[in-house]
């Protein structure tokens, strides 16, 4: 056993926007799943139910903490849409190169921001 290669681990690996960019996809589509399908499910239920279950559920959600979850979700939506189209870009079998796989890497956290400012801001002005 002594003899046995060891698997490669973060000591041997440099870490690279790529590496962020596939635990951030993971990080957001479980967010999204155990955060965001109650908040739907939630916020149909309180359509479904009435005024007062509606306005219960704007009193909570226009709330502080209610905004950050808001925020929080549509950043998870954003970057896993554009991590999502990023790996559609691999399987497709483009962007392999280093270069161009660590500069699509950092557009896609970049724009995850960027078009959740631009969400919230257009839903803030407007």
């Amino acid at each position: 056993m002594a003899n046995r290669p060891l698997s490669p681990h973060l000591q041997i690996w440099k870490w690279g926007p790529h590496m962020l960019t596939s635990i951030l996809h993971r990080v957001s589509g479980t967010g999204m799943a155990f955060v965001g399908l109650p908040v739907l499910l939630w916020w149909l239920g309180s359509l479904a139910s009435g005024p007062e279950a509606y306005e219960t559920f704007r009193s909570v959600a226009g709330s502080i903490p209610g905004m950050i979850v808001l925020v929080g979700l549509s950043w998870a939506f954003f970057n896993h849409m554009s991590s999502g189209l990023r790996h559609f870009v691999l399987d497709v079998g483009a962007g392999y190169e280093l270069t161009t796989n660590k500069r699509f890497a950092v557009a896609c956290t970049a724009s995850g921001i960027i078009l959740t400012v631009v969400f919230w801001a257009a839903i803030v002005l407007f």
